[in-house]
């Protein structure tokens, strides 16, 4: 008989109690909110779970809120996919914005190693226990994180930009428009 979503978010419930809060589903894809520090064991209880079987990490990335509340203004979203029943769940947990931190998923699943090498490398979460945490995508000697909303969406400091080009009013308003064409 194939998993229903009724039992798996019952599963699932009847595990974490208080620590699981239940989250907007899209596309009747069932999803789940942990406290961060129970997402490790709750993703590995849907892998082992014999009734449950989530065999695979489709998806796991990050995402910045930043005009909530400091507690929570990171967000790791995980997508499991079941083979056998087709079922496919969505787990998020919220990060601190001091230190985004969370245990790494890759002793369960070998495809999260880049996934959180990219989420590390875009946006600054620190995967514990992760064998190889360093930059995947942008140069070793970045210092920011260009996906947190912080990060600006243009350099500021470039020199060979001018606006006029880009269909946009020039900055000083001294010049009048009909001498710059």
């Amino acid at each position: 008989m194939a998993l229903t979503k009724e039992e798996l978010l019952e599963k699932i419930t009847a595990r974490y109690g208080e620590s699981i809060r239940m989250d907007e589903d899209s596309l009747d894809l069932p999803a789940v909110i942990i406290d961060s520090n129970k997402a490790h064991d709750l993703i590995k209880f849907l892998r082992d779970e014999p009734s449950l079987s989530f065999n695979f990490m489709t998806d796991l990335c990050g995402a910045h809120f930043p005009d909530n509340a400091p507690e929570a203004q990171f967000a790791l979203i995980y997508h499991l996919h079941n083979w056998l029943d087709n079922v496919r769940i969505r787990i998020k947990a919220f990060l601190n914005a001091e230190n985004p931190s969370i245990d790494t998923m890759c002793d369960l699943y070998l495809a999260a190693n880049w996934m959180e090498r990219e989420t590390y490398d875009f946006y600054g979460i620190d995967f514990k226990g992760h064998p190889d945490l360093r930059r995947i995508l942008n140069m070793d000697e970045m210092e920011s994180f260009p996906m947190r909303k912080e990060f600006p969406l243009e350099d500021q400091g470039r020199t060979d930009k001018d606006d006029r080009y880009f269909g946009r009013e020039p900055q000083t308003n001294n010049v009048p428009n009909n001498e710059l064409r």
